[in-house]
C-alpha cells in the first residue's frame, strides 16, 4: 500500500502544470476558409520560438513554447502566410524577465480578423 502512495503522489506531481517549466501554453485555431501557411509562435526577441507548419481551415493546434533563452520583457507572437501570400503578425500578452505573467494564450483566426484571448489555470 505504501508504494502504491509514492506512485500516486509521484504521478500527481509529476503530472503538475508547476513542472513544465518556463512557458506558455498556446492553442491556435483556424476558422476560416484558408489555410494558414508558415505558422509560428515566438517570442518577441525570438530567441524561443515553435514551427508550428500549416494549419489547415477548422484545424487547431497547441502546445508549449518553452522559454529558456527568453531573459527580458516582451510580448508573444503569432506569424503566417495568408492566402494572398501576405506575412501577418499577431503581438499579444507579455512576460517581464523571461517570466509569463499568464498561462495561456489563444489565437482564433477568422476570415478578417484574429482575436485574442489570454488567462491562468486555476
Amino acid at each position: 500500500m505504501r508504494e502504491f502512495s509514492v506512485y500516486l503522489i509521484f504521478l500527481l506531481l509529476s503530472s503538475c502544470y508547476l513542472f513544465k517549466g518556463n512557458g506558455i501554453d498556446y492553442k491556435i485555431i483556424n476558422n476560416s476558409k484558408h489555410e494558414m501557411k508558415q505558422v509560428v509562435f515566438t517570442t518577441s526577441e525570438e530567441v524561443d520560438s515553435i514551427l508550428i507548419g500549416n494549419i489547415k481551415p477548422n484545424e487547431t493546434k497547441s502546445g508549449f513554447l518553452r522559454m529558456p533563452n527568453t531573459e527580458t520583457d516582451g510580448s508573444y507572437v503569432l506569424k503566417y502566410v495568408n492566402r494572398n501570400n501576405e506575412k501577418m503578425t499577431y503581438a499579444a500578452g507579455y512576460y517581464t524577465n523571461g517570466g509569463s505573467l499568464d498561462s495561456w494564450i489563444r489565437f482564433e483566426t477568422k476570415e478578417d480578423t484574429t482575436l485574442v484571448s489570454t488567462g491562468d489555470y486555476p
